[in-house]
């Protein structure tokens, strides 16, 4: 007799995931990259060697975090990295600096042509939501 292999949709599928280095991103667009190394049954999690990873176009920045826990409500996706694929991803590594940069002039031009198109949207009778949301 033989038995289907079991699948948990619970936090206890995270066993297999411990002491492995994850990617999760939570609910306010950041990316989180770390080693973890507990979780509890609400999924929060604990991350060891972490950094804020953050992406424009085809570079990237990293911001060293450290320990960083996690609570579990505000993880959206999460996955385990594997190093080989990672190191060979056309993408460039960039100083902080630089990224945050680039990170305000996309803001900056994004929001200018939100307000454009919201202005576009206003002038044909569209009622436009200018809140912000938080990716949910």
């Amino acid at each position: 007799m033989s038995f289907a292999p079991q699948f948990f949709t619970t936090a206890e599928s995270l066993v297999d995931s411990l002491d492995k280095k994850l990617l999760v991103v939570l609910r306010d667009g950041r990316k989180i990259i770390g080693i973890l190394r507990s979780y509890d049954q609400f999924a929060n999690l604990v991350l060891q060697d972490s950094l804020e990873r953050i992406y424009v176009g085809d570079a990237y920045g990293d911001i060293e975090r450290g320990v960083f826990i996690i609570r579990g409500e505000n993880v959206v996706l999460l996955g385990e990295i594997d190093c080989d694929i990672e190191d060979a991803l056309p993408l460039r590594q960039l100083p902080i600096e630089d990224i945050l940069q680039l990170q305000r002039e996309e803001a900056e031009e994004k929001a200018r042509k939100d307000k454009l198109r919201h202005h576009l949207l206003y002038k044909q009778g569209f009622s436009v939501d200018f809140a912000d949301n938080d990716l949910y």
